[in-house]
């Protein structure tokens, strides 16, 4: 799907996928997913490993890892094994991080187990590493 491209439905891909422009609905993938840096989606997302480079407003359930790049932005929950976020990449909602695999529980139970909410936004700065330290430092 290219960057001027407009679609709506259920996408489906078997192996690597990219999508470049606008979208709506639900995506599935069972490889590499890949939303590049000027794509508008508005769906839930599930796939293995996925890559976040432009706006993304939904759920994300990402088996393998989440990637959130600096120009990347999403707008909704997420439920996955891994996760990285570059610094400038923005993220609004509810992680929950599953490093020893995502449990089976269904999504409408998942949003009654309790989890904090965060909102974490990396900037440049003389001191990023410190300050992000002594966020963290404030829940572990």
């Amino acid at each position: 799907m290219a960057r001027d491209d407009s679609l709506s439905g259920k996408l489906a891909l078997k192996g690597t996928g990219q999508v470049l422009g606008n979208f709506t609905g639900q995506i599935e993938c069972d490889g590499d997913l890949m939303i590049g840096p000027e794509a508008h989606v508005e769906a839930d997302i599930k796939g293995n490993r996925i890559t976040v480079s432009g706006l993304v407003r939904g759920n994300v359930i990402a088996a393998n890892r989440l990637k959130i790049t600096s120009t990347g932005r999403l707008e909704g929950d997420a439920t996955v094994g891994a996760l990285v976020v570059q610094e400038g990449g923005v993220h609004y909602g509810v992680i929950r991080v599953h490093p020893e695999g995502i449990p089976d529980t269904p999504p409408e139970r998942m949003a009654q187990v309790p989890a904090q909410s965060t909102v974490v936004t990396l900037g440049p700065g003389p001191n990023a590493v410190g300050r992000v330290r002594k966020f963290w430092g404030e829940f572990f």
